[in-house]
């Protein structure tokens, strides 16, 4: 187990922004996508497909930022971690390349950014990103302490599910909050495809996550909250009258976890990487079938 050298800090601004940039993740897009699956599809339930594209913009722009911001937090929080863990060892502020201090300014501007983009919503919505924020900030702190922190990163990956609800209705109702469980459970799956992925280096470090709390049931685990999620999502497509479509992109989403399934089986770590990135056509695969549902049912 092997760290990495401290390079010296990006001298030219060029530079320094190529770091920011990789500290915020804007290069490896997935998380973003993640984030914005589920924000998505409560964009379309809460307003039955005819949303109002000022705020689709704002929750886009939203996700981007605050996905960002949560990144930088990450990275702030595992510093003294990532260089241990094969994957992440050369990353800026593990590597040294960022200041901590830098990070901390960078992250605090994306959320400022934020807040200042949903002003122009209602005060309800306004309200939401106080737990929101809170959310973000304490995540990458849960896997010092909590043994599925999988759960915790769904809820605040999914925040953007009530919150869209608020900002189009002004209001959360119960479809909003079992889209929420839904999505919890997704990362969960998903997140433990990623966590398989770090497992000997976790294990070595004593970070907490779901693939080692699972153990010898970390595949069977992931199936059964894939399945879990569909479930509940099903539920809430009964409940709000969609039809074929909706439920032809659900079927999607089966085939696609059925491929997850012969990827993660063997535990190899670079097949769990990659049915970890697979997962932005699960996701994109349930939004479709809801948005042609709306649309065809007018």
């Amino acid at each position: 187990m092997t760290t990495l050298t401290p390079t010296p800090l990006p001298t030219t601004l060029r530079e320094r922004l190529a770091e920011y940039e990789k500290l915020m993740r804007l290069d490896k897009p997935i998380g973003i996508l993640l984030l914005l699956w589920p924000t998505l599809w409560a964009l379309w339930v809460a307003s039955a497909g005819r949303p109002a594209p000022l705020v689709v913009a704002i929750f886009v722009i939203g996700t981007v930022l605050m996905r960002s911001a949560g990144c930088v937090i990450n990275d702030y929080a595992d510093k003294d971690f990532d260089g241990h863990v094969e994957r992440t060892r050369n990353r800026p502020l593990a590597a040294r390349r960022v200041s901590p201090k830098e990070a901390l300014w960078l992250a605090a501007g994306l959320a400022v950014l934020s807040f200042l983009l949903i002003l122009p919503l209602n005060g309800l919505t306004i309200a939401m990103s106080v737990p929101a924020l809170f959310l973000a900030a304490s995540y990458p702190f849960t896997k010092r302490f909590l043994a599925i922190p999988q759960a915790y990163l769904g809820i605040a990956f999914g925040f953007g599910i009530p919150m869209a609800f608020a900002a189009l209705r002004n209001e959360i109702p119960v479809e909003a909050w079992a889209m929420l469980l839904a999505n919890i459970f997704w990362a969960v799956a998903y997140d433990t495809e990623y966590a398989m992925v770090d497992r000997p280096d976790d294990l070595k470090i004593g970070i907490k996550t779901s693939a080692i709390t699972f153990g010898r049931f970390d595949v069977a685990a992931v199936m059964l909250c894939y399945a879990a999620a569909l479930a509940i999502l099903a539920w809430v497509g009964l409940a709000t009258g969609r039809g074929a479509f909706f439920v032809a992109g659900l079927a999607a989403a089966v085939g696609l976890i059925g491929y997850h399934y012969t990827l993660i089986r063997e535990r190899d770590r670079a097949k769990c990487f990659k049915a970890f990135l697979h997962n932005n056509w699960v996701g994109a695969a349930i939004f479709a079938g809801w948005a042609l549902d709306y649309l065809v049912s007018g």
